[in-house]
């Protein structure tokens, strides 16, 4: 064998072993770095979508829900930014060829330009943001509404559920309160429930009332409703239209003076009250609270007082008197409403018996005393009240002409 031959057969054994050297050296390098630089690519943001991790974020839990936490949470949506945005349109809008542009239009290439500024695209873009964002309450009829927009209180949820064949199509029934009440139990702590009391009639002096609580808002609508259509009350109406005499009445810490009115007076009196006398048929009234103002009690109180009215004809009997009644409006024509019944062990009253404390119950309605304007002492006024005097009265004097002429 040439010398030659045993040269390159010795560099090559040395060649070959300096390449495994190298490559262990590479693969144990390789090792270290896989257990320092250990990559991971899967994270909880990226596992879920962007709307569970934001939900998350701003939402209440469970255990917060129990507790009557975060009622307006779900009310509100998020707004979507990117709603009317496009790509390369923006403050600074630009023509990118190949992203909002073609390359080649016709023969041209297209360079990039900067466009002019669309303020009104801006406002656009900002006025549906603020359209998507906002929560906007239920539209309702101006009829149907209640008291106070388009909450319940006030408004109508129709008729009483039918029981068997007896319908209850002429009836109407109201909201009058609509809350939430809590209940403490032994396995589920602290429950929420939602109180409905609502009133229903015909308009025709048939009309109850109930209270009902259930989990939710519509079962405790629709079981207030069905109670009420079982508690109806006959309550007799003067005239089809007002009371039969001023009463007053009470219930726990509130107390309701009621008084007669001429017709096209109108309904002159608290909300509820307002509410109750429409689902009766009650045209005129006057009704002043004194005490509490409790809704429950209200209705309570208005009730009682209604169901105790007497007749002219009872309160005659009562007090050995006539009942008579003067109307202003027909030049103080006297109408008799009631004759009483002679009895030979009853001595007659021959004095005039006051009407108004008898049926108020010896108790009348507290009165303010009116403030007279800082004017009233001056000198102008006075020089106004002597030039009006000859003119004092004309009003009534041209009233009871007509009614003369008229009747």
């Amino acid at each position: 064998m040439s010398q030659t031959l045993i040269c390159r057969m010795i560099n090559r054994a040395c060649c070959r072993n300096n390449f495994n050297y190298n490559q262990s050296l590479l693969f144990s390098n390789e090792r270290i770095l896989s257990n320092h630089l250990s990559l991971r690519n899967i994270s909880f943001f990226n596992k879920l979508p962007a709307e569970d991790i934001w939900r998350g974020v701003t939402a209440v839990s469970n255990a917060g829900k129990k507790r009557g936490r975060g009622k307006g949470s779900g009310k509100k949506v998020a707004k979507d930014l990117n709603k009317g945005q496009t790509i390369g349109f923006g403050k600074c809008g630009r023509i990118w060829p190949g992203l909002n542009s073609p390359l080649i239009r016709g023969n041209e290439l297209i360079n990039q330009e900067k466009l002019s500024e669309n303020l009104d695209r801006e406002n656009g873009i900002l006025k549906l943001r603020d359209s998507m964002g906002n929560f906007k309450m239920m539209k309702l009829n101006p009829i149907d509404r209640g008291w106070s927009g388009s909450k319940m209180p006030g408004r109508s949820i129709g008729p009483p559920d039918p029981v068997g064949d007896e319908e209850f199509i002429s009836f109407d029934t109201r909201v009058l309160e609509n809350k939430i009440v809590f209940i403490m139990k032994g396995n589920m702590g602290r429950k929420r429930r939602y109180s409905v009391l609502s009133v229903t009639g015909n308009c025709n002096g048939l009309a109850g009332f109930a209270t009902a609580k259930a989990p939710e808002v519509r079962t405790a609508l629709r079981k207030s409703k069905n109670r009420a259509g079982q508690k109806l009350i006959n309550i007799n109406l003067c005239e089809n239209r007002t009371i039969f005499h001023d009463f007053r009445t009470d219930f726990g810490k509130t107390k309701i003076f009621c008084f007669q009115k001429p017709d096209g007076y109108g309904l002159v009196c608290h909300r509820a009250i307002q509410t109750i006398c429409n689902v009766i048929g009650i045209k005129d009234l006057y009704a002043k609270i004194e005490g509490s103002t409790n809704l429950q009690n209200i209705v309570k109180a208005f009730f009682i007082g209604l169901m105790t009215q007497r007749s002219y004809q009872y309160i005659a009997n009562q007090t050995n008197s006539n009942i008579v009644q003067q109307q202003k409006t027909r030049n103080k024509f006297i109408d008799v409403k009631g004759m009483s019944i002679l009895n030979s062990t009853r001595t007659r009253i021959t004095h005039e018996v006051d009407y108004m404390h008898f049926t108020l119950g010896n108790q009348m309605v507290l009165k303010r005393k009116g403030t007279v304007p800082f004017y009233f002492y001056g000198k102008g006024h006075n020089l106004h009240q002597i030039k009006a005097e000859r003119f004092r009265n004309q009003a009534n004097v041209r009233l009871h002409k007509l009614v003369n002429l008229y009747a």
